[in-house]
């Protein structure tokens, strides 16, 4: 397995097309900003979006953004659009592609990053603590959780 970054790919169309496959709103919301070419516009300059592979398969997928679906918000950068394709769930995937965040974070110098979502049980896995409650875009309260960064030693 190895992650890519969409941006960095040279197989963007196949990519895309995986995304597409996601059961999931907020999937085909991300595949809609990525083939419409409005992704940073909604993220930020330097988001990411990384991609869990295995050959050819998209196993799981989220972004690294400056910006979520908490907006206006001083926090940041944001993990979302977290998915595991249904057949490769329970095995912890996403512990990757957290990982993967708490790289980059520490690259850029960063030492928490959010999540916004509904789901509890699910982040705590990976280190995450809740923080709040804040009201997202569509004015529905969001679960926030801050993942600590923790220092190169």
């Amino acid at each position: 397995m190895r992650i890519i970054n969409y941006f960095e790919s040279d197989n963007k169309d196949h990519w895309l097309s995986e995304i597409r496959k996601a059961d999931w709103g907020a999937a085909e919301f991300l595949y809609e900003l990525l083939s419409q070419g409005t992704f940073f516009g909604a993220t930020g300059e330097n988001s990411k979006v990384l991609l869990l592979t295995e050959d050819s398969k998209l196993i799981s997928f989220c972004t690294y953004a400056g910006k979520d679906d908490i907006q206006p918000t001083e926090l940041s950068p944001w993990v979302g659009f977290v998915y595991t394709f249904p057949e490769y769930r329970g095995h912890r995937y996403v512990g990757l592609l957290m990982d993967e965040v708490e790289r980059l974070a520490k690259k850029n110098g960063v030492y928490e990053v959010y999540i916004s979502t509904n789901h509890v049980g699910l982040y705590e896995k990976y280190g995450c603590e809740f923080m709040t409650e804040m009201k997202d875009m569509d004015g529905e309260l969001s679960r926030i959780y801050v993942k600590k960064i923790k220092d190169a030693d």
